[in-house]
């Protein structure tokens, strides 16, 4: 029977970490035991100073999910899947219960069914929803077009366009209008 455990790793080495523990899982042939190592991650594209770019951002930051064969009777992790996890160089750590911090604890049906929708959703979701790095309310400056130098007030935010509406001042009167969000900036206080 297969189970989802989570292993504590250190941000920022998810990726090399799997890598070193699907290479060791390979050289002691456990591929049948560890069937899956993920490091679940979606695709953002961010902007920031006027450049728009797509970066791949970690869903579960410092862990990994792993799935491995259990014993029938018990539900333990075997003792060889035990020692290639824990004897890997890097910190690699079961996420386990509090009280008995060396006895991993298996995700229950209800989180991995959770977990398997998210990654489905990833998958399905078009590659790069767009991260627009403003809140409402907050003070911007229009850096170019017919209104550069302009500053206002954001109103609305609009990610899946990329585009802020932002209230400013034209003709006396508070105007909402449509900017792309790279050309607008924060206004420092």
């Amino acid at each position: 029977m297969k189970r989802w455990f989570v292993l504590r790793v250190g941000t920022n080495r998810e990726n090399t970490l799997r890598k070193q523990l699907w290479n060791r899982v390979q050289t002691h042939d456990l591929q049948e035991k560890i069937s899956q190592l993920l490091v679940v991650t979606e695709r953002v594209t961010e902007i920031k100073n006027g450049q728009r770019k797509t970066v791949e951002r970690k869903v579960y930051p410092g862990y990994i999910m792993a799935e491995i064969e259990v014993d029938e009777e018990t539900g333990k992790v075997p003792p060889e899947v035990w020692h290639v996890i824990r004897e890997t160089p890097g910190q690699i750590k079961f996420v386990g219960s509090p009280d008995e911090p060396d006895k991993p604890q298996p995700l229950g049906a209800d989180e991995v069914e959770k977990m398997q929708q998210q990654l489905a959703r990833l998958q399905a979701e078009e590659p790069g929803k767009v991260n627009v790095d403003f809140e409402v309310g907050e003070r911007v400056r229009i850096r170019e077009g017919s209104f550069e130098n302009f500053e206002g007030t954001v109103e609305e935010l609009l990610p899946e366009k990329g585009m802020v509406k932002v209230s400013i001042m034209v003709f006396g009167r508070p105007t909402p209008i449509d900017f792309e969000s790279w050309k607008v900036e924060k206004v420092e206080s």
